[in-house]
């Protein structure tokens, strides 16, 4: 068996099941006094093939057929399966985590609306902008609280939000 060459291995954008960023994953912790109103969150795409959800509908125990039985959910008058409500906020979460870091926390989650079906076959990208930064005392010291608008798109459409993240980062490490 030969191992795969270097650029082999770097080329995750063309397997279906893998996320794409369009930006680099920070290695480091992000701390409040680096984060201005208007920053860009994301964007990350997420390919939503039949195994996607099937493997969601696994590991979420939703085993309602609409999220991966294509001919169940047109019976129900859906155009196809489409994603059900954990794997797309996992997947808000999963941008903003890599947004915050390991040090960060995800406070509250408003606004998460399904507008439009995530349908099998289509990719769904995740990004948003930082809409408010403030300071809060707290019985441990001072934190920073960042608000986030995120929304999900099928292309030009907003399927998902726009909501508001609400996350805490630290002041320094």
């Amino acid at each position: 068996m030969t191992s795969p060459s270097a650029s082999e291995s770097t080329q995750t954008t063309q397997n279906p099941y893998v996320e794409r960023s369009r930006g680099p994953r920070s290695p480091s912790q992000r701390l409040y006094g680096e984060v201005t109103v208007g920053d860009v969150v994301g964007p990350v795409e997420f390919a939503l093939p039949l195994y996607r959800l099937v493997v969601a509908a696994g590991g979420n125990r939703d085993f309602n057929s609409i999220h991966h039985n294509r001919s169940y959910a047109r019976a129900t008058n859906a155009p196809d399966a489409y994603a059900s409500t954990f794997l797309l906020m996992g997947a808000w979460e999963r941008v903003v985590r890599d947004w915050i870091g390991d040090a960060g926390t995800i406070r509250a989650i408003r606004g998460f609306r399904m507008r439009k079906f995530n349908l099998i076959g289509s990719v769904m990208t995740v990004s948003g902008t930082v809409t408010g930064v403030r300071v809060e005392q707290a019985a441990e010291g001072d934190i920073g609280v960042v608000t986030l608008e995120l929304a999900s798109r099928v292309g030009d459409d907003i399927t998902v939000g726009p909501g508001e993240v609400e996350v805490t980062l630290p002041l320094s490490v």
